[in-house]
């Protein structure tokens, strides 16, 4: 039998079903977000917007954009993104990354 040590039990931590199901969401999120921003920024850029967009969305506003998975974003995603992008901590990490301002 094997023991487990300190270090698994904080990887198995880091593991949770609820962090996990947060990752794929934001994942789905970006794969939204992306192709709205690339409409406006060039890619390098339409990257960095949609990481700054999807880090200060909300679990909710995750869920929201990752319903669009597949299908071009309407006119209440868009809105959404916009929403997300016009919040000062996301203007923040706009500025940090390089982006001009978008929203």
């Amino acid at each position: 039998m094997h023991r487990f040590g300190p270090m698994s039990l904080i990887l198995l931590a880091a593991c949770s079903p609820q962090v996990m199901v947060d990752q794929v969401g934001r994942r789905a999120a970006e794969s939204v977000v992306m192709p709205v921003m690339a409409t406006s920024l060039p890619s390098g850029r339409a990257q960095a917007a949609t990481t700054c967009i999807v880090q200060n969305a909300t679990a909710s506003e995750v869920q929201a954009l990752a319903r669009d998975v597949g299908v071009v974003a309407g006119t209440l995603t868009r809105s959404n993104i916009a929403t997300i992008a016009a919040r000062p901590e996301t203007q923040a990490c706009f500025a940090a990354a390089g982006v001009p301002m978008v929203g």
